[in-house]
């Protein structure tokens, strides 16, 4: 996979392994060091060190090698499983868990500990950095995350998420006390052009999404809320929060308000998930256990 970049004025004299790890998604700061010293990227048609500093109208050109096969292996990781049949597995993710494997971090993830567990039986639409990975939640969120384990249930629930009929329930913790009850947040999603790793809200070119809220319980200075999705865009409850000033609690991207707690990023729980199981043809709903550390916060913590 080939990619070019342009320098604009604002980000010139920024580190080149810096610059691309903004622009770059899913690919660590390592990793693109790795392709700037094996000759992989180049500027203005020539070779470049890591610290060389990009300049304005710089032209940059990323050769990102196509991942092979091998490199992804199976693990033995725990993974925590709500449901498991001969079509699906319902997975409760923890924190820190990244969901697949990407260029310079094949080890792990979700994935890897998938292929242990379930051997060859896993749908492979996605690729072979995705066996079974029909869709993702962010890294340090927790909670229930479908896995396919053969093609046709990976279509079957694909087209549900891609008409917005599948039930996704999260809880999470809020910066400040919400005034309303209940409310719908119905803002599109992009990237954000200058920092490519964070999505925001964006009138222009962004992607329709739309969130509704409720109030569980209000807090001296935080909020306990329920959000339910019409649509799944990247980080849509952390942006869409952000932009009405209730960042998640611990948010090390949304969230420029320093964390008074020891967190590992967002408080935010994939609570429920409902769907049509792809062979049964009948609704089904799976609940992830809301993980020790939120419910210290809530029960304990807060007040």
């Amino acid at each position: 996979m080939s990619e070019v970049f342009i320098v604009d004025e604002e980000l010139q004299d920024i580190r080149i392994d810096k610059y691309l790890n903004e622009f770059l998604k899913d690919n660590s700061r390592t990793y693109i060091q790795k392709l700037i010293k094996n000759g992989n990227v180049l500027v203005n048609d020539n070779p470049c060190k890591a610290n060389y500093r990009v300049q304005s109208e710089d032209r940059i050109s990323v050769d990102i090698p196509t991942p092979v096969t091998a490199d992804i292996l199976p693990e033995n990781i725990p993974i925590d499983i709500i449901y498991e049949d001969d079509d699906i597995l319902i997975v409760n993710k923890p924190k820190d868990l990244v969901v697949h494997p990407a260029p310079g971090h094949y080890t792990g993830t979700l994935v890897n500990a998938l292929m242990y567990h379930c051997k060859d039986n896993l749908s492979n639409i996605n690729g072979v950095l995705r066996p079974g990975i029909v869709h993702r939640i962010d890294k340090d969120t927790t909670g229930a995350l479908i896995v396919c384990k053969n093609d046709y249930s990976h279509n079957f629930i694909a087209t549900q998420l891609k008409e917005h009929s599948i039930t996704r329930e999260y809880v999470g913790i809020v910066c400040g006390v919400v005034k309303d009850d209940k409310g719908v947040i119905d803002a599109p999603i992009g990237r954000n052009k200058i920092k490519r790793k964070e999505m925001c809200i964006n009138e222009l070119s962004g992607k329709n999404a739309v969130t509704h809220y409720e109030v569980i319980r209000r807090f001296e200075k935080y909020t306990l809320m329920k959000f339910n999705l019409e649509t799944g865009r990247t980080h849509q409850i952390r942006v869409h929060m952000a932009s009405i000033n209730h960042p998640l609690l611990g948010d090390e991207i949304y969230n420029h308000n320093k964390c008074p707690f020891k967190l590992q990023g967002q408080c935010l729980h994939a609570r429920t998930i409902g769907f049509i199981h792809p062979t049964t043809k009948k609704y089904v709903e799976f609940e992830a256990k809301i993980p020790e550390y939120f419910s210290n916060l809530t029960d304990n913590v807060l007040k």
